[in-house]
């Protein structure tokens, strides 16, 4: 992976793509007016971070181009600040201020959603293995704008880890987190996505494990929830209760330890 920005970039864009490059060890490279398959030929590389005005996008030569945005998260974001239910707050028993792990992060809205309800006093850490996608969502969360200064303080105020979430609970204390979460890539697509549709090129297709489970079990305080499809047998498998929905191919799994 390599880092750079679009063509003709101030120096305040070219800063935070050094940061970037800086945070994650990989090269930041000048654009210099070369196209990404210009730049993927030169250097041997297929995946590029590439960050304009407050923006940051993936491109792999050849496939479509992945941008942060917060998508359907900022609709669940706009339900809740109106004081609207939302089935995974709900189901998690979540509370302001506590501290949640989002294990499969993604672009970053269930991560969104859960920042926003847990407030300034709370901590949502959102783990994520795949390092374009950890680069991708560390970057957008602290430079996309939206219209609502509630959201923007919500993205800021998660914190992206790059690295697998069995590793990363066995390290973490009994007892220690509220709610652990986990939306693993659905093995067949629930329906066919735009914005969604390149995530599945990134993602880690790899089936939630048992030993995963067992690890949120032992740190969660209040809940680990399960997000799957309505039909997923992953609920019986991985030991979830299943919370049915009636108007929903989309399901929560729940376990309170």
């Amino acid at each position: 992976m390599m880092i750079t920005t679009g063509d003709d970039a101030a120096t305040y864009t070219i800063q935070r793509a050094q940061k970037l490059a800086a945070e994650f060890a990989v090269p930041y490279i000048k654009r210099a007016g070369r196209s990404i398959p210009k730049l993927a030929s030169t250097y041997n590389e297929t995946d590029f971070i590439v960050l304009v005005e407050q923006e940051v996008r993936i491109m792999r030569p050849g496939e479509p181009i992945m941008q942060f945005h917060p998508s359907m998260a900022y609709v669940r974001a706009k339900r809740l600040l109106k004081g609207e239910a939302d089935p995974m707050i709900t189901h998690s028993l979540i509370e302001p201020g506590d501290h949640v792990i989002d294990c499969t992060a993604g672009l970053g809205s269930d991560s969104l959603v859960f920042s926003l309800y847990t407030g300034e006093r709370g901590k949502v850490v959102a783990l994520e293995s795949s390092m374009p996608l950890a680069a991708l969502l560390t970057e957008g969360l602290r430079s996309h704008v939206t219209a609502l200064e509630a959201v923007n303080e919500a993205m800021r105020r998660i914190e992206v880890i790059q690295q697998d979430h069995v590793t990363y609970l066995s390290n973490q204390p009994d007892k220690s987190v509220d709610v652990i979460y986990f939306d693993p890539m659905f093995r067949e697509a629930v329906h066919q996505s735009a914005a969604i549709a390149p995530l599945r090129g990134f993602s880690n297709h790899n089936a939630l494990t048992e030993e995963a489970v067992k690890q949120a079990i032992r740190v969660a305080r209040k809940s680990v929830l399960l997000k799957e499809k309505w039909d997923s047998p992953e609920y019986e498998r991985l030991g979830f209760k299943r919370i049915q929905r009636k108007t929903s191919k989309i399901e929560y799994g729940v376990i309170y330890p």
